[in-house]
């Protein structure tokens, strides 16, 4: 299944769908240097981000959340790419800087999406494969 959307940031970014219901805020809700989803309450507490493909419908929070995103990015630990409902600023730039892909407005509810599933975001053409 191949699904179009908006592209963001560049490139292609595969791995395993670990979706978020909610909107993250990755300055105090992520590791840095672990890519462990420390935000207390958030359905993905304790859940690793690293190599996923991180769907989730926007983020929060303060602009250093940029600057947290590229922070994985540096050590290793940031997703493979990301998919959000709608892109917003902060996200965005921290994906831009990190060279993290991303897209949006795929289409389709981002909880309709199989969690743990392979995928593979191609930012630059906008497009998110399934791969079964």
């Amino acid at each position: 299944m191949i699904l179009h959307g908006r592209g963001i940031s560049r490139g292609i970014g595969k791995g395993p769908l670990l979706i978020g219901p909610d909107p993250i805020s990755f300055l105090s809700g992520v590791d840095p240097r672990t890519g462990i989803v420390i935000e207390p309450g958030h359905p993905l507490e304790g859940k690793d981000i690293s190599g996923s493909v991180l769907a989730f419908e926007y983020g929060k929070g303060s602009t250093v959340g940029s600057y947290i995103l590229y922070a994985l990015s540096r050590n290793g630990h940031a997703p493979a790419a990301i998919i959000n409902r709608e892109a917003e600023t902060i996200i965005a730039v921290g994906a831009i800087m990190g060279k993290i892909p991303m897209i949006d407005r795929i289409g389709i509810p981002l909880s309709d999406l199989p969690p743990g599933i392979r995928a593979e975001v191609n930012g630059s053409t906008g497009t998110l494969e399934i791969v079964e």
